[in-house]
């Protein structure tokens, strides 16, 4: 009932999304032949939270999540996934609140002319 309740308020991108990442860890165990049990062995998890990951369920944890890229060999990918320098709205943003004009720092000799 708990996975029910998240998917009612998950944005319809973001199910859709984790479902994808859910497919894409099967169709990449399948590849590797690797059992469901020895999957979950490796990652340390049972063969029910290994089932909930390959349907996309929002309810397991991300740490369960890399623990199952990393068997596979795709863990580094994960630390890439919100990377600042790919985040092209971030980046124009941030280039939106770069200054006009940049003045000189005082020196520390000079007056204050109030």
């Amino acid at each position: 009932m708990r996975s029910t309740q998240l998917n009612l308020t998950l944005p319809i991108p973001v199910g859709r999304a984790i479902r994808k990442l859910g497919q894409d860890i099967r169709d990449a165990r399948l590849r590797r032949r690797i059992s469901t049990a020895v999957m979950a062995e490796r990652a340390s998890i049972s063969r029910t939270t290994l089932n909930k990951i390959e349907k996309g369920d929002p309810g397991v944890s991300l740490g369960n999540y890399a623990n199952v890229l990393f068997v596979l060999g795709l863990a580094e990918r994960l630390g890439e996934l919100a990377d600042v320098r790919t985040d092209t709205v971030g980046l124009e943003l941030e280039e939106e609140r770069l200054p006009q004009r940049i003045r000189n720092p005082r020196r520390s000799g000079q007056k204050n002319k109030a």
